[in-house]
């Protein structure tokens, strides 16, 4: 159950990344989950190396921080790869 809400909130993440970054119609649902879940751990990562700490609950998908942290690693990944492609 818990991997469903990972590929849900990853989607979602994605396509709010995809829409604040102005790339809707380009990814599909499948490109916005995956770069949900890739900017979701790139996110996570970049909240850890600022010393963002660790936090009961912190690694739920349906967490707040963690949710926002995805958004904000999906937004990076979005802007690297624009300016790759």
């Amino acid at each position: 159950m818990n991997i469903i809400l990972w590929l849900i909130f990853g989607g979602l993440a994605g396509w709010i990344a995809t829409i604040i970054v102005g790339q809707n119609a380009r990814f599909g649902i499948i490109g916005n989950i995956i770069i949900g879940i890739i900017g979701a751990f790139f996110g996570g990562w970049l909240v850890d190396r600022l010393g963002g700490g660790r936090h009961e609950g912190e690694r739920r998908p349906t967490s707040v921080r963690s949710f926002i942290a995805a958004i904000i690693g999906a937004i990076i990944l979005l802007l690297i790869v624009n300016l790759i492609f």
